[in-house]
């Protein structure tokens, strides 16, 4: 799913770049430790800003951070990122509740609301950093996460869709992303977001 080779790949740094505390819908960090019982899920659907907004508007969600993930480069930049380089994509950390939403109600919202067939692009953004993916923390998560990829496609093909490309693996490591993409659209309400389905319907959840 990459375009990047470890010589092409920008060398990154080992301070952590500079970024928010508080996020400003949920006053909740966005920074660890999380409450006892949640769990976490790294969801990658083109650009983080939208993202990030959708997930934080849902019931049971606790935080939302936008970052970086899949890649080799330790600590990337935005401008980094975006060269295509760093072979990280754009995602969103989910922090939940799991007694108030369930995995599958948010892998339910992540199929629907993107398109997942595109490769290395998600409509008119292009390149490897808007990959769609999901990095799971937990072998529960992992299976769910796959099992919903095959139902969701027997769903696009019965609509006579394409193959889906997302990438479904453990989390290596989530890096967050400057202060300013956090909860980006709460601070510009009318900035851009990309989001758009394929208007099938995923049969889980």
């Amino acid at each position: 799913m990459t375009l990047f080779t470890k010589q092409q790949a920008p060398e990154g740094r080992d301070t952590p770049i500079e970024t928010s505390d508080l996020h400003t819908i949920t006053g909740h960090s966005i920074h660890p430790p999380f409450p006892e019982g949640y769990e976490e899920i790294v969801l990658g659907m083109g650009c983080f800003w939208g993202v990030e907004r959708l997930f934080w508007q849902q019931p049971g969600v606790y935080v939302t951070a936008a970052g970086y993930a899949g890649g080799i480069t330790p600590n990337p930049t935005y401008k980094e990122t975006c060269t295509g380089l760093t072979g990280h994509t754009e995602v969103v950390r989910v922090v939940y509740d799991p007694k108030k939403v369930s995995l599958e109600n948010l892998l339910q919202i992540f199929w629907e609301q993107h398109d997942p067939t595109q490769g290395n692009r998600q409509g008119n953004d292009i390149g490897s950093q808007y990959r769609s993916a999901i990095f799971t923390t937990t072998e529960a998560q992992l299976a769910a996460a796959k099992q919903s990829a095959e139902a969701f496609q027997a769903a696009l093909q019965r609509a006579g869709k394409g193959r889906i490309t997302t990438e479904i693996k453990p989390l290596d490591v989530f890096y967050y992303a400057e202060a300013y993409h956090q909860q980006y659209l709460d601070k510009n309400p009318g900035g851009y977001c990309g989001l758009k389905g394929t208007g099938v319907t995923c049969p889980i959840g």
